[in-house]
């Protein structure tokens, strides 16, 4: 019988097992090579997925002609699997409540207190979609798997950031399609050759994030997809707010993600704690503001928008920021809904001073914020 493992990671492994048992001839090297494949491809589609093992362990035509057959048989199994083990879980308890669990889910992860993979079945279906799936109803089991899958986009669209070029005149690399065009109407001879070299990235980041009680986990996971951007851009500078403002951006250069989300956790910054945003802002609008800010900055607010301060404050920090930087864009975990409307004093304060409003509930809303980093 085939077991159904947490992380994908282990699946894949797994998966290779089964290949060898099928006669295909698979190294450790193979292996490894199809677990690194899983942080260029968008693994939550099964044909991506599939394609991506298809390259990495297919060694001959009889592999590539039995290969997709495997891997439906195999996933296909793994899908009875995972029914039968939540049928099971439904009929012995019922399920905690969502908030609760999502709290819940983050600190198991944190501390590192995960079941072994090994021993029991998983609650990860290549038919359910990771990116719709809202942070705040992770069960603790799939916080690591959501972690790497958002790892995995934010890692993909910094290297697509990282190859945008422009023209140039100095022979620096051939623009091959610029010059099969430019030269169209010689008859096809490559007389006027155009040159292209890679685009500097000038863009700077300033994220602040909102670590209030309702925010934590959105919070977590925006900072995890953020992370990676240190990479790109030529600067990002992070914060974080509920009553006080707090600028955590050395530690974030100076550890891995989940040694600083752990150190941040412990810290007294206000995490977990009510929010005074109009408070926050103008501290940063008063103290970093001046250096941080020009027309090249894009400013990252990440809040529900439930202000316990003066919404003036809120207001005039704003119209500030807003002056003296790129963009300003506010994401909102609360406007994943459907119904959402921005009725509180907070966002009513906020909204004519944004340039772009967005969901910051799921994988699909991250994706969406990384379009805007490349604008």
């Amino acid at each position: 019988m085939i077991t159904r493992h947490t992380a994908l990671s282990a699946n894949i492994v797994a998966f290779c097992r089964f290949l060898r048992k099928k006669g295909f001839t698979l190294s450790a090297e193979e292996e490894a090579d199809a677990l690194r494949s899983l942080e260029w491809i968008d693994y939550t589609k099964p044909a991506e997925l599939r394609d991506a093992l298809r390259a990495v362990l297919c060694r001959n035509r009889r592999n590539l002609e039995a290969f997709d057959a495997l891997f439906q048989q195999y996933w296909k199994e793994l899908e009875k699997a995972v029914d039968s083990k939540i049928a099971q879980q439904e009929h012995r308890k019922p399920k905690p409540g969502r908030q609760q669990e999502a709290f819940k889910s983050l600190k198991t992860w944190l501390n590192g207190n995960q079941e072994k993979e090994e021993e029991r079945t998983a609650y990860y279906g290549l038919s359910e979609n990771l990116n719709r799936r809202d942070f705040a109803a992770v069960p603790a089991d799939e916080v690591d798997e959501l972690m790497r899958a958002i790892r995995a986009l934010s890692r993909r669209l910094a290297a697509h950031l990282n190859r945008r070029r422009q023209a140039t005149r100095q022979h620096a690399s051939l623009d091959l399609r610029r010059t099969l065009r430019a030269n169209l109407r010689r008859g096809g001879e490559l007389l006027d050759l155009a040159w292209n070299k890679p685009k500097r990235n000038r863009a700077k980041l300033v994220v602040l994030c909102d670590v209030s009680q309702s925010m934590e986990l959105y919070t977590a996971f925006l900072l995890q997809f953020l992370y990676a951007f240190q990479q790109v851009f030529r600067r990002v500078e992070t914060f974080t707010f509920s009553t006080d403002l707090q600028r955590i951006t050395p530690l974030l250069r100076e550890r891995n993600y989940e040694e600083a989300l752990q150190v941040l956790s412990s810290q007294p910054l206000g995490w977990s704690g009510g929010t005074k945003i109009g408070h926050a802002l103008d501290t940063f609008v008063r103290d970093h503001a001046p250096r941080m800010l020009d027309s090249r900055t894009s400013v990252i607010i990440l809040s529900d928008g439930l202000d316990m301060g003066e919404t003036e404050l809120l207001t005039n920090a704003l119209v500030r920021i807003r002056a003296h930087s790129r963009r300003i864009i506010w994401l909102n975990p609360l406007a994943g809904y459907a119904a959402y409307q921005p009725q509180t004093a907070g966002m009513q304060a906020a909204w004519p001073h944004l340039d772009v409003f967005l969901p910051g509930h799921n994988v699909d809303s991250l994706r969406k914020l990384g379009r805007w980093l490349g604008a």
